[in-house]
């Protein structure tokens, strides 16, 4: 029993020796977390933020300089000209939406060079479900490339760039619902030096989405144009109730802000809802939040694999996003992990999660979240799709210690259900 938890001792003791074998990441995260958190300070100093930026601004929006300072501070993070952060975007999905219809005309052509993309942004490219708003339905031109032993297949991108035609370049970070790695800013770093090779024009975009302060550089330091992702996932540090981000190459982010709002306005316009402070404030906290988000995944793999399932990344693996992917096996053991997480949140735990069938995605889905910011992805949560091999994907954790009673108490519903 531990402070009212009936935990299973063995996984108790378990959990302590992961603790001791997992130590050294732990102590390489706080690390890298004292890094990003003077990055962000510094930023924060250079701007002069003052506490009058955090004024409501209702109406057009018309002038806001909190706005203009937090949107100064994400280009200095990002080591680039310009950014829109603003809670009219209200996801990810939105922000590349909106990255894709601001940058792509008819006759162009999108090339993905980390293969399939996420479930959502093929509904909003065209390549699932029947929008009549899709990029292929408008007529613009699709065309991927899978990835080479879970690297980039520099070779088949090169020689298609050869060919001309491509308008931008789309690469996904993180692994979404397949399998793969995710790609390291090693890695995009190769591929944009190759890329800049033969052909200097075409536009380089990274969905960062889970990969932001993960590691100490961002895509847009190592050669991208633009780097999009949700402030409901680490630069909202769990305190960003909404929003999303674009920075990038001054035009670029011109031209997309044309599209979040209208053309002419641009980045003119857009009242901040009061969300000035939680923005700034996420912001501040992302390092850590980050670092617990690492902590916490860093554990559950070490303790599921200890425990027979198969886990990616392997506790020991250079980590470039928050996921933690886990097959389970069984349909079973899908959902009583998922049963079990929830039991391990602050909101909801009284909820009893169920497959059922989710608004852009193929198949029956599951998940786990008890975040105070519905769909927050920095806070503990698990999902996936109800097909083999079963495969949940975690991410977050705000605290290390309530991600770690949380793994706790869902893992303890496994075993308690199979033995």
């Amino acid at each position: 029993m531990i402070f009212g938890y009936n935990i299973d001792e063995k996984l108790l003791k378990l959990s302590e020796n992961v603790e001791k074998e997992i130590e050294p990441k732990l102590k390489e995260y706080d690390e890298l977390c004292l890094r990003n958190s003077a990055r962000i300070l510094k930023a924060f100093q250079n701007q002069k933020v003052a506490s009058s930026d955090f004024a409501e601004v209702n109406g057009y929006g018309g002038y806001d300089e909190g706005r203009n300072k937090l949107e100064a501070i994400y280009a200095e993070i990002f080591e680039t000209e310009d950014a829109l952060v603003r809670p009219q975007i209200m996801s990810g999905t939105h922000a590349l939406s909106l990255t894709f219809n601001g940058l792509l005309n008819f006759g162009e052509t999108l090339l993905s060079i980390s293969g399939a993309p996420y479930d959502t942004l093929q509904t909003i490219i065209g390549t699932a479900g029947d929008s009549r708003n899709s990029l292929i339905k408008r007529g613009i031109k699709y065309e991927q490339i899978e990835l080479l032993n879970g690297d980039f297949d520099t070779k088949a991108i090169t020689d298609r760039l050869k060919k001309g035609g491509v308008k931008v370049v789309e690469i996904q970070r993180s692994c979404g619902y397949s399998h793969r790695p995710s790609l390291t800013i090693e890695k995009i770093e190769r591929v944009c030096k190759a890329i800049r090779q033969v052909d200097k024009e075409v536009i380089i975009m990274v969905d960062n989405c889970y990969g932001d302060l993960v590691e100490e550089k961002e895509p847009t330091a190592v050669g991208a144009d633009l780097v999009v992702g949700s402030l409901m996932k680490n630069l909202g540090g769990g305190i960003a109730k909404t929003g999303g981000y674009i920075v990038g190459k001054k035009k670029l982010v011109e031209d997309i802000a044309e599209t979040y709002s209208a053309p002419g306005v641009g980045k003119e316009l857009g009242a901040n809802f009061n969300e000035n402070i939680n923005f700034f404030k996420g912001l501040y906290f992302a390092p850590n939040a980050v670092c617990s988000a690492l902590k916490t995944m860093t554990f559950a793999s070490k303790l599921l694999e200890k425990l027979g399932y198969v886990v990616n990344p392997k506790a020991e693996d250079k980590r470039t996003d928050i996921i933690q992917m886990v097959e389970l096996g069984s349909r079973k053991d899908m959902i009583n992990f998922h049963v079990g997480l929830q039991k391990g949140l602050p909101i909801n735990s009284h909820f009893m999660p169920v497959p059922e069938r989710m608004a852009g995605y193929p198949h029956e889905e599951i998940m786990a979240d008890g975040s105070f910011t519905s769909g927050s992805t920095i806070e503990l949560s698990s999902d996936g799709p109800m097909i083999e091999p079963f495969t949940a994907y975690m991410q977050g954790g705000l605290t290390y210690e309530y991600g770690k009673l949380g793994i706790l108490i869902g893992v303890n519903e496994i075993l308690k259900n199979n033995f």
